[in-house]
């Protein structure tokens, strides 16, 4: 039988490694080097823009123009932190902008936020779904009530009060529609009472309606 010498963990395997998209402006505040092969137009913007950026080892930040800092993350995180803004249980599945402010809340920044958002939101399934409404969603049918001017009051009585001039009750009564209120002082909380404030409030009726229609 043949001795196998090969062992599994005797391969060197390559490792892959993308430099994130701040790295130029990382090695800048580090190190004090610039990015190779720039044109005198790019130096300039680039010198421009890494003012905004400060390194605080491990991280970077950078001043956004609402004058918050925000910490710049990697571009494997992006995914991750949008489905929390946008699925998660306080996300709210909102729409693409609202996600994107949600992001910039968080405290993360990353150049291409607002495009990334609009495109998880217009790939997300459960968002983009649609259906009929079907009549158990339908919203139940009320009956408006159409009513005149003084056609419909409400009377109740308030008190018993400290006795004044004689009196000891008020009898409220408000229009429904004008919400006119009247308040009239009364002895006592009897049903005759009633009858002679409603002959009183007919009489209001009758002289607002005629100052309406001199109107």
């Amino acid at each position: 039988m043949a001795i196998n010498e090969s062992f599994p963990d005797e391969q060197i395997w390559a490792v892959l490694f993308k430099d994130p998209w701040y790295a130029d402006y990382s090695n800048y505040l580090v190190i004090g080097a610039l990015p190779e092969g720039l044109s005198h137009y790019q130096k300039k913007k680039f010198l421009h823009d890494v003012k905004f950026y400060y390194w605080e080892d491990p991280y970077l930040y950078r001043r956004c123009a609402d004058g918050f800092i925000r910490r710049c993350v990697r571009e494997h995180e992006w995914p991750k932190i949008i489905e929390e803004c946008h699925s998660s249980p306080s996300g709210g599945h909102f729409a693409a902008n609202r996600t994107a402010m949600k992001v910039n809340h968080s405290g993360f920044y990353w150049p291409s936020i607002f495009a990334d958002c609009h495109a998880f939101v217009k790939s997300y399934d459960r968002c983009q779904r649609m259906g009929n409404i079907t009549k158990r969603d339908e919203m139940p049918q009320n009956i408006i009530v159409e009513v005149e001017l003084f056609d419909v009051w409400g009377i109740d009585f308030m008190g018993p009060f400290p006795p004044s001039c004689g009196f000891s009750y008020i009898l409220l009564a408000v229009e429904y529609v004008s919400r006119w209120v009247e308040a009239i002082p009364t002895v006592t909380n009897d049903s005759k009472i009633i009858c002679d404030v409603d002959c009183g409030i007919d009489n209001i009726h009758e002289a607002l309606y005629l100052l309406k229609d001199l109107a």
